[in-house]
């Protein structure tokens, strides 16, 4: 329980710190490029996504068994874009003034997401140490961009930057919510593992290839900038696989176990 209640409050720290650097030190340039960072964070997200898979595999003996809530994760997440307001918000400086509405929208969409991302870190930590920390840190990263967006939501609509900074911290403070849900969830039913487990994967990938991946093409006014976006993307994909792959996986009483992605790689290939 320690891990996942630290992994949660480094989230709401995280967020809350990034959008107070952004203010008072680098907002304009953060402003400006912070689409960029978009596809730095899908190429995180898009491995933790890869792990969570061999996770299943690891736990139930193939990916068949969560596939089918890997679609119900993809469905609902879907569903959450179609019809809730800000689901995913990625501030730009060209967008149009935001208004008291959009303020609401934001924060109660992103309070719902933050519930959600409180669930995928005690179902990653369930599965493993090694992949709750790199579902934290993949968190952290898109959260960060999440709060940094809905900061200057917030202070376009007219508020002052303490309350912006404290209506964001309460939302960020939802997470524990999924936390604690989660947590006793599994600790009563263990079957739910799976489920979890396939929910978070298909939520994933909506966000990687319906939110993130189009949110940085549509923003590729130039060659060039389709190219940056690209390296963006390849450098979140490789810093997370490093962790991946150069963190140990197995058990200490196991040293031959190979780890989740490898499972998976056999499996597929």
């Amino acid at each position: 329980m320690i891990e996942v209640l630290l992994a949660s409050f480094l989230v709401m720290l995280v967020s809350l710190s990034g959008k107070i650097f952004t203010w008072r030190q680098a907002g304009p340039f953060i402003e400006r490029n912070l689409h960029f960072f978009v596809s730095f964070a899908a190429g995180v997200m898009l491995v933790v996504a890869w792990n969570l898979s061999g996770e299943i595999i690891e736990h139930a003996g193939s990916l068949s068994q969560g596939f089918p809530w890997i679609v119900l994760g993809a469905v609902v997440v879907l569903v959450a874009f179609r019809y809730i307001p800000q689901f995913h918000h990625h501030h730009d400086k060209n967008e149009h003034p935001h208004s008291e509405i959009d303020v609401n929208r934001v924060l109660v969409s992103d309070a719902i997401h933050n519930i959600g991302d409180g669930v995928i870190i005690v179902v990653s930590f369930a599965a493993s140490p090694l992949l709750g920390i790199a579902s934290t840190a993949s968190i952290m990263v898109h959260e960060l961009l999440q709060e940094v967006s809905e900061f200057f939501v917030l202070k376009e609509a007219g508020l002052s930057v303490r309350a912006a900074l404290v209506w964001n911290f309460i939302t960020s403070s939802t997470i524990l919510i999924g936390t604690f849900g989660a947590y006793f969830l599994l600790e009563r039913f263990e079957a739910l593992e799976i489920p979890l487990l396939g929910l978070s994967v298909g939520s994933y990938l909506i966000v990687v290839f319906h939110d993130l991946i189009p949110h940085s093409i549509s923003k590729s006014t130039e060659h060039w900038h389709l190219v940056k976006h690209a390296l963006f993307f390849v450098v979140g994909l490789a810093l997370m696989a490093a962790v991946a792959t150069y963190l140990p996986h197995a058990e200490p009483d196991d040293p031959g176990q190979a780890s989740s992605a490898a499972k998976l790689l056999d499996r597929v290939v």
